[in-house]
């Protein structure tokens, strides 16, 4: 009987360990303060798909953006000296123009509160284009632009790949397009200063480049094999954009 007794105290304790440990691994995804809870808890339903706090914060940027850009483009139409930094800014006032006429129409359709002024911040970049002339001016429009743009660009990217609403979804296939036509424009000016974007970019990231080593001098790597399709050959789709010509050093 004592020996009976043992085995079962021995089975007991193992089942009690195995069970300690098992419990963190199948309720982890439902504990608070863990992405999955987060947003679960910011997630409203909607009828054209759950709409994440990601999603709304999303909504606000691409309001925001407009209330200061597109005085910003008119501005540039108006003052700058240059055809390039004029037609940016008809890019821009055109732009967002229309992405404001969308994102209002999906806000009212999900019940999203929108601001109606921008913020301090983008008030400031006003105020200081407006204090500026002649070619220190138009650095500070391409500049001050491009950077926006290039921050908000990454929010796109991520909404349009996570979000469960096709409301959403849209808007940003939408603004992915305009953006990316605004920093185009904004970068043909000939303003744009590359080393401070890099230095700013450097300056918030959190994690360690990876990649190739950097080239060493008097070594030429190898020809990579080219990726070309095999067996059929009969598409009918072509390459969404064109080759574009190479800058000069």
């Amino acid at each position: 009987m004592r020996r009976i007794n043992g085995t079962a105290l021995i089975i007991a304790a193992l089942v009690a360990t195995l069970g300690a440990l098992a419990y963190p691994v199948w309720s982890y995804a439902d504990r608070s303060g863990t992405g999955q809870a987060n947003l679960n808890a910011s997630t409203v339903a909607t009828q054209w798909g759950p709409l994440s706090a990601t999603d709304r914060d999303f909504l606000v940027k691409v309001r925001l953006a407009g209330l200061w850009e597109l005085p910003a483009g008119q501005q540039a139409i108006e003052r700058a000296p240059s055809e390039a930094v004029k037609a940016a800014g008809d890019h821009l006032v055109v732009g967002h123009t229309d992405l404001d006429r969308r994102a209002r129409d999906v806000a009212a359709k999900l019940g999203v509160e929108l601001p109606n002024q921008p913020t301090e911040l983008q008030q400031g970049w006003l105020r200081e284009l407006t204090a500026a002339s002649g070619e220190d001016y138009e650095r500070k429009f391409a500049n001050l632009l491009r950077a926006a743009h290039g921050k908000v660009f990454g929010l796109i990217g991520q909404v349009r790949n996570t979000t469960r609403n096709s409301l959403i979804r849209q808007l940003a296939t939408d603004a992915n397009q305009t953006v990316l036509d605004h920093i185009t424009m904004l970068e043909g000016t000939g303003f744009v200063d590359y080393d401070a974007i890099a230095r700013d970019a450097a300056a918030t990231a959190t994690a360690s480049p990876t990649g190739p080593p950097p080239p060493t001098g008097g070594t030429v790597p190898g020809q990579p094999v080219p990726a070309e399709p095999t067996g059929d050959q009969s598409f009918t789709s072509r390459p969404s954009t064109m080759p574009m010509p190479m800058p000069m050093p």
